[in-house]
């Protein structure tokens, strides 16, 4: 199945993006509107089976030479040039200690043993994030979604699902990866967070991203890239760009659940991820 998986990505590169095809549209269910980049509420999709590929007929299989360049930097995006520049706030301005927590686990520990907003006594579960403490990429979205709120993990849900087949895609393991969000609690019907609730929120992963130091970090949709980078822009307005969090260079994209709403978004998404991709290797 491995070598079914990648001669499909390699075929999809070469049409022009890592297409992941859903098996059937996406839906929602009423009530108030989700945010565009929030988790979808229903069940997770199933993400079609790759094609299978048929041997060319004769007695001996085609044996191709290997290819010098990975799949997934054929026709990849030159590196583009810079944009905004931003240093986290320090952590006597925002009146808290988290300074004093030296550690991933002792960060998600205080998450999940503190009320900092109106979101938390609501929630199932505090949803820190999860992955690799020594990540060389870290993924940031918005916030957790229904699937995300009942387990206590990052992008498990149909978005999750994408997620994962790009960073395979781009030859990066999830494990290897820190995925954390914005907010680490879910808001009422996936609602965008409030200004006030990500204020309350945010110091966390400031605190996740000085602990970590990554590489690269790749903003998840506009909710992120603005809290992150302090601006209120649209999203392609941020695109395209080289934008730097403390020295690390940082990547805006669409959040997976908005590639769910509208496939289009799928080619853009495959040029900025990689293009991190390609920071990752610098």
């Amino acid at each position: 199945m491995a070598d079914e998986w990648e001669r499909y990505l390699r075929q999809q590169v070469e049409l022009g993006g890592a297409e992941l095809v859903l098996s059937r549209p996406v839906g929602r269910s009423g009530g108030q509107s989700a945010s565009p980049d929030a988790e979808p509420a229903e069940s997770a999709e199933q993400v079609a089976e790759p094609e299978r590929q048929i041997s060319p007929p004769g007695d001996r299989p085609t044996v191709r030479p290997p290819d010098r360049l990975p799949a997934w930097k054929k026709g990849a995006p030159p590196i583009p040039g810079p944009g905004l520049a931003v240093e986290s706030p320090e952590h006597h301005l925002l009146g808290d200690d988290l300074a004093s927590l030296c550690t991933i686990e002792e960060v998600a520990e205080r998450i999940r043993t503190t009320h900092c907003c109106g979101l938390c006594p609501h929630r199932i579960n505090a949803v820190p994030g999860e992955g690799n403490p020594n990540a060389r990429l870290v993924l940031v979205g918005e916030g957790p979604g229904a699937t995300e709120d009942a387990q206590g993990r990052p992008f498990v849900g149909q978005a999750g699902t994408l997620l994962n087949g790009i960073l395979e895609a781009i030859e990066v393991p999830r494990d290897s990866v820190y995925i954390t969000n914005i907010i680490k609690c879910r808001p009422p019907q996936n609602r965008k967070p409030l200004p006030d609730e990500i204020a309350a929120c945010i110091p966390y992963l400031h605190r996740q991203l000085e602990i970590i130091r990554p590489k690269v970090i790749l903003a998840l949709g506009s909710t992120a890239a603005e809290a992150l980078l302090g601006v209120r822009k649209s999203l392609g307005e941020l695109r395209g760009k080289v934008h730097t969090y403390n020295g690390i260079p940082l990547i805006v994209t669409y959040h997976p659940a908005a590639l769910l709403r509208n496939p289009n978004w799928k080619k853009p998404t495959w040029d900025d991820v990689r293009i991190a991709r390609q920071l990752l290797d610098r």
